[in-house]
């Protein structure tokens, strides 16, 4: 029986029963670190927290990405080495990267730590010869789609019911030449 529900777990989602009270975090100093699959419990932890309402990736999903060469994926972490944010990308050999997944803890936005790991992404697949970036977003999440207006993303496409809750999405993408 234990060996079905280990099994279960890799592609199911851990429901989030109640909703989380978000107290912002005392100030603290943020780095930008690597994440790879020895991560992988932890981002699993944080993206639940990020995406209470829906689009979490699984186990198994986020396995597969950190685990994947063409994956570029980057952690924040405090001072004690808590990780506070994630953003996981996947090169395409026709010189373009996707975003697939940003997340920052709630008791750490609005401090910048998106644009941090968006500058740092940004300069990594520069250096990797990547030319365009792109990314879905919630037409309804504002904030988002106002931090990568202002970093040089502009939305190209609305996509109908793009989420699994119906809600619709915008295709945004920046060029890097």
């Amino acid at each position: 029986m234990a060996v079905f529900q280990s099994i279960r777990n890799l592609f199911s989602h851990v429901p989030v029963t109640e909703p989380e009270v978000v107290i912002p975090a005392p100030e603290c100093t943020y780095s930008v670190k690597l994440l790879t699959s020895k991560n992988l419990h932890e981002v699993l932890r944080l993206n639940l927290r990020c995406f209470a309402k829906g689009e979490n990736y699984t186990k198994h999903t986020f396995a597969y990405l950190l685990g994947d060469p063409q994956t570029v994926s980057y952690q924040v972490v405090t001072e004690t080495n808590e990780m506070v944010g994630f953003i996981v990308t996947m090169m395409n050999a026709d010189g373009s990267a996707h975003i697939t997944t940003i997340g920052v803890a709630p008791e750490h936005r609005r401090r910048n730590i998106a644009g941090m790991m968006l500058d740092h992404l940004e300069r990594s697949l520069a250096a990797k010869g990547i030319t365009t970036i792109v990314l879905e977003v919630r037409v309804g999440n504002k904030a988002a789609q106002s931090l990568y207006r202002r970093r040089g993303y502009a939305c190209v496409q609305r996509m109908g019911r793009y989420y699994s809750n119906g809600e619709d999405g915008y295709l945004m993408m920046k060029s890097m030449i």
